[in-house]
């Protein structure tokens, strides 16, 4: 059976004064129903261009999808209509953005906000809207949900507005979910209820899900995969078990070294990967991450190496991922 959603080679550029940023730069995976996709890297690697080119929320005229394909239930979303991708935005693919307190509109009331796409993609009528409304509000655990139709974005917390967000991407039943550091600006403990919530819904409704972030404790715990991105470029994909049990591309080990442990000694420092990442608009001819691998040699800088499978269901971009030795796993000091 075909992926609910495939991407493949999508290159995306941002026009500037200075030059084109390639911001995604031959891009390829897929998500099948069901499946909780997780997509890593630091700021800058292109993880949310992506998610905003299979939206068609590319900011315009800069932001511009260069070459490649968006294939949702086997339609290219490159070739479809503005008219279309309305249509298909919010009914059938939803997203969760960043910061719910700029993307809720805050001059309107948190119930016309909920009813607006149940009356325009559901087809319901007002009263239809308002009641399918509370239950949604129930199902995100918002309580007394009927008196909170009537509030504003800036009447709840930070932890209802992201519920209240979540609860907008659930309203038409989409077959994909696409949120974009769902957790941000939120406590440990809220964190963890909404990052429950959304994996409870999403496997009990069968729907898919791709949770973009930096924290590589979500991963851990809630993705069955993983693409590791670096800039522009997936680096290393399979499954968190795969991927956390036996890391392969130094840029993918250099994160997990980054992240506090329980099993080690509080007094141990941290290592950082050193350097910063390279000019979108001026990439080394070799490996992107040549310039901050300790491990790079003169291949790695002439020629940039192919996304490789090297295990069943395992893929990464090293011209060295057979020669390094054996990483520590760490699968389950972050679960």
């Amino acid at each position: 059976m075909a992926p609910l959603l495939e991407i493949k080679d999508l290159h995306v550029g941002f026009t500037t004064d200075a030059g084109t940023v390639k911001a995604v730069d031959g891009v390829s995976y897929s998500v099948d129903l069901g499946e909780t996709l997780a997509i890593v890297g630091e700021s800058g690697c292109g993880k949310s261009v992506g998610a905003l080119s299979v939206m068609g929320l590319l900011p315009h005229p800069a932001g511009k999808v260069l070459g490649g394909e968006i294939l949702f239930g086997g339609t290219n979303l490159l070739n479809v209509s503005n008219l279309d991708m309305r249509h298909i935005r919010g009914k059938e693919i939803a997203m969760v953005f960043q910061e719910p307190m700029t993307s809720l509109n805050p001059l309107l009331t948190i119930g016309r906000q909920l009813t607006e796409g149940l009356e325009l993609h559901m087809h319901m009528n007002s009263k239809q809207a308002q009641a399918r409304a509370v239950e949604l509000l129930e199902l995100v655990e918002i309580t007394d949900g009927a008196r909170r139709l009537s509030q504003y974005p800036h009447h709840l917390s930070g932890g209802m507005r992201q519920r209240v967000m979540l609860a907008l991407a659930l309203s038409c039943e989409p077959r994909l979910i696409i949120a974009d550091e769902p957790t941000t600006a939120l406590d440990v403990t809220i964190q963890a209820q909404i990052l429950e919530l959304m994996k409870r819904i999403t496997d009990e409704s069968g729907m898919a899900l791709v949770i973009i972030t930096h924290n590589l404790g979500i991963v851990a715990r809630y993705a069955d995969t993983v693409n590791i991105m670096y800039a522009g470029r997936v680096v290393e994909g399979g499954t968190a078990d795969e991927i956390y049990a036996s890391p392969r591309h130094p840029y993918t080990r250099g994160l997990m070294r980054s992240v506090p442990r329980p099993d080690v000694p509080r007094t141990a420092k941290l290592e950082p990967i050193e350097g910063q990442p390279p000019d979108l608009m001026d990439l080394p001819p070799g490996c992107s991450f040549e310039p901050r691998c300790p491990h790079a040699t003169d291949q790695c800088r002439a020629e940039a190496p192919p996304l490789l499978q090297i295990t069943p269901g395992h893929t990464t971009a090293c011209w060295l991922a057979d020669q390094l030795e054996p990483a520590t796993a760490v699968v389950s000091q972050l679960k």
